[in-house]
C-alpha cells in the first residue's frame, strides 16, 4: 500500500486530492505544513507527496513553487480538484448564533460575498478542514467553519450553507511529488 502525504488536516482538498490520484484505499499522512510534505518525501517516509500549486481564482501557491528550488524532488502528475466550500458547525448550531467563522485565508477570500452578508469575525486558520476540527474539539456552538463536505463527514459536523464560494468554478491544480 502506498503512503502519500499532503498539507492539512484529514478532510483537507488536499486529502480529496490524494484519493482522486491514487485511488480511495491509500494511506494518507497528513503533515503541518508544506514543507513537511517535501521532507517526508525527500527522506522516503512516504512514497509520493501531494500539494496544490494554483488555485482558479486565488492564483499560484508561491510557497511550493519556491520549495521546489529547495528540494531534489520530481513532479510525477497532477490532478485538478473541483472546490465547493461550505459552512459548517457543530450539530445543533443555528446558522444565527453563529459569531465567529474559521478557515484558511484562501477559503474566505473565495467566500467573500458570502460572509460579507453577516457581521461574522472571521479568524484565517491554517487548513479548511483544521477550522472543522478545532471549532469540534473546542465544542464552539457560536462558531462556524469554512471547509468541504467531506471534513464535515468526517468530524461528524453539520453543514449550515452548501457551495457558498463567489465563483462556482473554483479550481486547484495539486501536483504529485516523488523521489523519481
Amino acid at each position: 500500500m502506498k503512503t502519500v502525504a499532503f498539507q492539512g488536516e484529514r478532510g483537507a482538498y488536499s486529502e480529496s486530492a490524494v484519493y482522486q490520484f491514487f485511488g480511495a484505499d491509500t494511506e494518507v499522512k497528513p503533515c503541518k505544513d508544506f514543507r513537511e510534505v517535501f521532507e517526508s518525501v525527500k527522506q522516503q517516509d512516504v512514497q509520493a507527496g501531494v500539494v496544490p500549486v494554483e488555485n482558479s481564482i486565488e492564483g499560484s501557491v508561491n510557497q511550493n513553487y519556491d520549495l521546489f528550488f529547495n528540494y531534489d524532488l520530481k513532479v510525477c502528475g497532477e490532478v485538478i480538484v473541483k472546490v465547493e466550500h461550505c459552512l459548517i458547525a457543530n450539530p445543533g448550531t443555528n446558522i444565527d448564533a453563529v459569531k465567529t467563522v474559521y478557515s484558511h485565508p484562501q477559503a474566505l477570500a473565495q467566500c467573500r460575498s458570502f460572509l460579507e452578508k453577516s457581521k461574522w469575525e472571521l479568524i484565517p486558520t491554517y487548513d479548511t478542514a483544521g477550522s472543522v476540527k478545532l471549532i469540534k474539539e473546542k465544542k464552539l456552538t457560536d462558531a462556524a467553519a469554512i471547509a468541504s463536505e467531506k471534513a464535515a463527514e468526517l468530524y461528524g459536523m453539520q453543514i449550515l450553507a452548501k457551495d457558498i464560494a463567489d465563483n462556482k468554478e473554483n479550481y486547484t491544480r495539486f501536483f504529485v511529488l516523488s523521489k523519481e
